[in-house]
């Protein structure tokens, strides 16, 4: 989930004068990286905060609506956030510590957490862009989800809404309470992409398919799930569509989700299929146009996974 090291580097996103084609929700916080006999290193993270970066970085103006503290890792949240280009939403800078999340790294390079996160929001934001993406801790943790949610409800009438679970069991509770809320956020989303894991979670019971067919039936246009090395699955009412992930080597998986959203969203964004307009011509995606943008989506999580970190592609090193 962190971000990569937030040395100085040039903004490849809009600047701060443009406006947001996209509002994200969600956390930024700091990850302590935990590595076998290395010293913990403190990077910029949070699941919504590289959907961000992820955008912005594929040239989608983007704002991120979050909560930080007013120390010394705020500063590097915010030096992140400015160097890549993504705008930070009125209202996000507060008294208060800024969230952290200890990550752990295994011998497979996969990531497990351990979370401090303080999650408040001043409001409904005032302004709709065309796309509004929220997930992870961020759209379930009281006191802020409230606010996610009644945000989603103010933007669905012009904004297109997008929404990762990105499940933190640790988190959430009990699971019967934790799906309830899963549910009513996907039922108020567009485009829902999950993990397996996530799905396997939430639904011990059921095959990825079974997922994503009981999803659709609660709202979205478009429901993704990634499975990893094995690429994706995907359902829209028009038809189901499957994709292999790029041969790549894997550095680690931190980000690799958040990549993928991130290329999904920017692919539905060159395809004109964005904001509530365009709503009947997202239900209909299918054939080859369905599996470009799962296509390039799984081409963007391949680059994050063969870097260290949630270190997602600009839009120049991705294939036109």
């Amino acid at each position: 989930m962190p971000a990569s090291p937030t040395e100085p580097t040039e903004p490849t996103g809009p600047t701060a004068s443009t406006g947001a084609a996209a509002l994200v929700i969600g956390e930024a916080l700091i990850d302590l990286i935990r590595r076998p006999g290395q010293p913990d290193d403190a990077r910029v993270g949070g699941s919504p905060l590289n959907v961000a970066v992820g955008l912005s970085r594929l040239g989608v103006p983007v704002e991120l609506l979050t909560h930080l503290g007013s120390d010394a890792y705020a500063d590097l949240v915010t030096g992140h956030l400015d160097a890549n280009g993504v705008r930070v939403a009125e209202g996000s800078v507060g008294p208060g510590a800024t969230s952290t999340a200890a990550a752990t790294i295994g011998p497979d390079g996969a990531a497990t957490y351990d979370f401090a996160i303080d999650w408040a929001l001043p409001g409904v934001p005032r302004r709709t862009p065309e796309l509004v993406h929220t997930g992870s801790i961020g759209a379930v943790l009281a006191p802020g989800a409230e606010v996610v949610e009644e945000t989603l409800q103010a933007v669905r009438g012009t904004a297109t809404v997008s929404y990762d679970p990105n499940v933190r069991p640790q988190l959430m509770g009990d699971l019967h309470l934790a799906r309830k809320q899963v549910e009513g956020l996907v039922g108020l989303a567009d485009v829902v992409k999950a993990s397996d894991e996530d799905a396997a979670w939430l639904y011990p019971d059921l095959t990825v398919a079974d997922v994503v067919r009981h999803w659709l039936g609660l709202g979205p246009a478009l429901v993704v799930v990634t499975r990893g090395g094995e690429g994706a699955y995907a359902g829209t009412v028009a038809e189901v569509a499957e994709v292999t992930a790029p041969r790549t080597t894997v550095a680690d998986t931190i980000g690799a989700g958040d990549s993928f959203m991130a290329g999904l969203l920017a692919a539905l964004s060159d395809a004109g299929l964005l904001g509530r307009a365009q709503e009947g011509a997202l239900r209909s995606l299918a054939g080859e146009d369905l599996r470009r943008v799962l296509t390039f989506a799984a081409a963007c999580a391949a680059v994050t996974v063969s870097r260290p970190g949630a270190d997602p592609p600009r839009r120049a090193e991705m294939p036109d």
